[in-house]
Order: C-alpha cells, then sequence, then structure tokens
C-alpha cells in the first residue's frame, strides 16, 4: 500500500478499514484468559466514538492526555483516539509510584489523564482531570466504556500534519528526571513502513505482543508495522514466561518481540513447544551463544537480534532477516540508515575500536523530534542529523557492530576503560550463575573499584572467593571484580533491563 497520501496515524487506519474492514485486526487476552476481539472496522468505530468522547470533554489538537493502562483494548483505543484528535498521547507504566506521576502529569502539561479504578489513588490532588476506562460505580460521567456506547462514530475534522507530535514517550529515568520523547505522526508511519519493510510482513502476518505497550517496542516494531500491511495483533495483558508459546500457538502468531531477561525467563520455566507459527522473534540484550543456540533449539524459532532506541524510533541496526544472521552482534545497517562509531571529538573510530553508536536520519521522521521541554538535553543528542546514542559499541573484520556497554557503565579503573557488560558475559558463562551485573565503585586509591552482584541459578551455590578465582582464569587482570554480592533477583526495567542506578551503592560494601 503507497503511503503517499497517508500524512497521520488516522489516514493510515482509515485506509485499511477501506481495504479490509472486515479482516480480525486485534485479539487482547487478559490475566484471567479472557478475550476481546475487533475486527479492522469495529476497531476504526470504537476509536471515532472515544474520540468523540474525548472532544467532549475539551480535548483538541495538540493537548495532552496521559494514559495509565495496563496492555489492553482500552489502551488501544485511547492511543488511535487521541491521535485521531491531532492530540497527544502520553503512556506512562503503571508500576510508577505517585511520585514519579507527579513528576510525568506535571511536565507533560496533560490535561486528562486515563486510567483504571485501583490506579486512582495515585493522581489524588492533581488538578487534572481523570477518567476510567471501565468504572463499576454508578457515575456514568467517569466511566469511557459506558459513554463510547452512547457516543456517535462520525469522524472529527481531521487537519493533522505528519510533523504534529502524536506522542510523548517518557524514558526510564534510571538516573535521572525521565526525559519525553517527543515521536510525530511521521515517525509513527516511519516505523510502520520501515520495519514491515525490514521484517518482510505481509496481511498473512500476525504479531504476539507481550511487552508493555507505554514502551516504544510494541509500538514502533510491531503494532505500527502490522497495520501499515494489513496484518493482525495478539496482545496480552502480561508477559507469561510459562505461557509464551502457547499463546503463540493459539493466537497462530507468526512475529514476535523480547528482551533478554524475559528470553531467560522462558528458558527457564515454559515447557518446549514446537508446532507453533512462528516465523521470526526479534529480540534486543544480550544473551550466551549456549542461550540463543538452547532457545532456537527448545522452541524451533529464529531469532533476530536488533538494537534500537525509543529515539531512533526503528531499529538503525539488526541482523538480516535473509543473510548471514549473527545474534551475538546487534547487526548491520537497516536500510535508510547510516550508522557509525565516534569517539569523545565526534570522530569516526577505526574497525574493532570502541566508539559511540551515531545515527544519521531526520528529526521528526526516522528519528525524534527531540526532548519535550528540555532543549539543552536534545542538542547534545540530535547534531547536524546525527543522533548519540550513548551506548558503545565495535565493528569487527566480518562488518557486524558487537555492542559494547551503556557510556555511562564503562569504568575507568587505574587508568584502564572496562566494559562492565564484558565481565558480565563472562561472569554469565558460569555454570552455576543465572545472571549478573557489574558496576564501579568509589575506590580511594585507583578512584574505582569492580563489584559483581550475582544472581545464582536455582539450587546452586557458590562462595565470593569462588566467582573471583573464575574470573581471574578467563579475563585479564585488571578486569577482575575485588568485590562479589550475591542476590536473590536483580531490580528491572518493565522490560527487563537490570536497573543499574538502583545497585551502584556510592562505595558503600555489603560484605
Amino acid at each position: 500500500m503507497s503511503l503517499a497520501n497517508i500524512l497521520s496515524i488516522r489516514d493510515l487506519l482509515e485506509k485499511q478499514v477501506e481495504i479490509r474492514g472486515d479482516k480480525l485486526f486485534l485479539e487482547v487476552e487478559d490475566v484471567d484468559g479472557c478475550v476481546e476481539k475487533a475486527t479492522y472496522q469495529e476497531f476504526y468505530n470504537s476509536v471515532l466514538k472515544l474520540g468523540n468522547v474525548l472532544a467532549e470533554e475539551g480535548v483538541k489538537k495538540g493537548d495532552k492526555v496521559l494514559l495509565h493502562l495496563p496492555n489492553s483494548i482500552d489502551f488501544m483505543h485511547a492511543w488511535f483516539a487521541i491521535t485521531s484528535l491531532g492530540a497527544v498521547m502520553v503512556p506512562t507504566n503503571i508500576l510508577s509510584p505517585k511520585k514519579e506521576m507527579d513528576y510525568l502529569v506535571q511536565h507533560s502539561e496533560s490535561k486528562l489523564i486515563i486510567t483504571e479504578e485501583e490506579y486512582v489513588e495515585k493522581f489524588e490532588g492533581m488538578d487534572v482531570k481523570v477518567l476510567l476506562a471501565r468504572y463499576r460505580g454508578s457515575n456514568i460521567e467517569l466511566n469511557l466504556k459506558e459513554r463510547m456506547y452512547q457516543a456517535h462514530s462520525t469522524p472529527s475534522d481531521n487537519d493533522i500534519n505528519c510533523l504534529d507530535i502524536a506522542a510523548i514517550l517518557y524514558t526510564s529515568g534510571t538516573t535521572s528526571k525521565p526525559k519525553g520523547v517527543m515521536i510525530t505522526h511521521a515517525n509513527y508511519l516511519h516505523a510502520g513502513e520501515y520495519m514491515s519493510s525490514m521484517l518482510k510482513m505481509t496481511s498473512n502476518d500476525k504479531g504476539l505482543i507481550v511487552l508493555p505497550m507505554f514502551h516504544g517496542n510494541g509500538q514502533y516494531y510491531l503494532t505500527m508495522p502490522l497495520i501499515t500491511v494489513g496484518g493482525s495483533i495478539a496482545l496480552t495483558e502480561k508477559f507469561s514466561a510459562t505461557k509464551y508459546f502457547e499463546q503463540a500457538q493459539r493466537f497462530d502468531a507468526t512475529i514476535g518481540s523480547l528482551f533478554a531477561a524475559p528470553m531467560k525467563m522462558i528458558l527457564k520455566k515454559a515447557k518446549s513447544v514446537t508446532d507453533h507459527s512462528f516465523r521470526d522473534i526479534i529480540f534486543a540484550q544480550s544473551l550466551t551463544k549456549e542461550q540463543l543456540q538452547e532457545f532456537e533449539d527448545h522452541f524451533n524459532v529464529n531469532l533476530l537480534q536488533i538494537y534500537g532506541m525509543t529515539e531512533t524510533v526503528g531499529t538503525p541496526l539488526m541482523n538480516p532477516l535473509e543473510g548471514v544472521r549473527k545474534n551475538m552482534s546487534i547487526g548491520i545497517a537497516g536500510s535508510g540508515y547510516s550508522v557509525k562509531l565516534t569517539n569523545a571529538y565526534g570522530k569516526t573510530v577505526s574497525d574493532g575500536e570502541i566508539g559511540q553508536i551515531t545515527v544519521k536520519g531526520k528529526k521528526g521522521k526516522t528519528l525524534m523530534l527531540g526532548y519535550y521541554k528540555d532543549e539543552e538535553a536534545t542538542k547534545k543528542t540530535l547534531k547536524n542529523d546525527w543522533l548519540y546514542t550513548e551506548d558503545n559499541a565495535k565493528i569487527l573484520e566480518d562488518g557486524y557492530f558487537y555492542f559494547v556497554d551503556r557510556m555511562k557503565d564503562m569504568v575507568k579503573r587505574a587508568g584502564e576503560n572496562i566494559a562492565t557488560s564484558e565481565v558480565e558475559s563472562v561472569l554469565n558463562e558460569h555454570p552455576k550463575i543465572a545472571d549478573s551485573a557489574v558496576i564501579g565503585i568509589k575506590d580511594e586509591i585507583r578512584d574505582v573499584s569492580l563489584k559483581a552482584l550475582v544472581v545464582l541459578k536455582d539450587g546452586e551455590k557458590l562462595t565470593k572467593e569462588e566467582v573471583i578465582d573464575y574470573c581471574r582464569s578467563n579475563i585479564a587482570k585488571f578486569k577482575v571484580p575485588e568485590f562479589i554480592e550475591f542476590l536473590e533477583e536483580f531490580p528491572r526495567t518493565s522490560v527487563g533491563k537490570i536497573q543499574k542506578a538502583k545497585l551502584r551503592d556510592n562505595g558503600r560494601i555489603r560484605n
């Protein structure tokens, strides 16, 4: 389908309704196993009705509407209804505490909040109206579901420009206040066209989304590309390691998207399921060679490691769908993206040298428009059509990019630069270690010492001395951690990343 005359998310949805209105578009399974379904036409009608309810509440073009919802059909209706008005969706993590929500509501200047009853207390005392996606009480004014039943499905006027902001996606904010990434309608359309092309999606494809929808992954990599080609979506309220492949089988899913942490959980908990329809699962973050091989063999599925950020919209680096896949790498530059590795002075480094991943693109189309109300951070990240990711990688002789570490996770110890991810990779190869995180802590002599935090596999035992001896046998002496701490589990973000900021202890060592 040509996107030549499509300027907004609503335009794209309307075009697919014209072509395949009776086709099943969306299936949503809640935690109790109940499934709601909608064809393209049914989904569009609900979007228009909710859009008219929001318009009655005074929502207009440019207004911010904050969503505090789990994965649900309500989230999907709200996303498309808000953007169909030219308003701006601000999706947030349902696990965020009240203090963080205070900041996000204030910083985003949200005019309206859509949530569920169990989260209402987080918004008490705020001078912003709260509407409930579903409400068991008698006040119909609060109940969006009831009001949608009574609303008409006549489309509102659509004067949306492709460079209008469609969403503000807040970063995790593990080391500072979250930054609001401004995403335009053109960004979403690019994500749909680019990812569907790179993954060769067709109208026969069905994506299984289990990661939280407030995050860019489910929006960029599956929802938008599947709408672009007229495919279908299966969405689950929560990720379940034990049920993942059973759900894929039941929904006839052909493509999925995961992170390393959920994949490790699947390996640990899921039964072997091989008679599913999956052809590919894209994933991000590192696994060991053994884990990758075990996953592909155990579940009979092809894996493709990718690299992308909320700010890059699409995946500037990914393993090829056709050709040589090297899933210990983050792949090669995708069609339409230019990627280079730069040093502290912005100069391109030689192959084999570590440099910052730097992505060329167009603001508001292939790259984010910028950070909301943060001109300083925008200027630091976007320079002359290049986005500086603060992620380090290196290009080896095979031409593939290999992720090294976040710049903030690189440790300079006694004059030597150490990628903590390299030490973690060695630790994770130990047969008794399930996962690890290495951090730098203050040291009066060497400025920084290394501390490894380790989670053991179930039923296994190791001493601190055994971990250190293992490291001494497998990595250079200056990379061996001085301190070891065993944990039951790691604090993680909603997409499974270890929150290292919560692990750093300002030099206090627990022995």
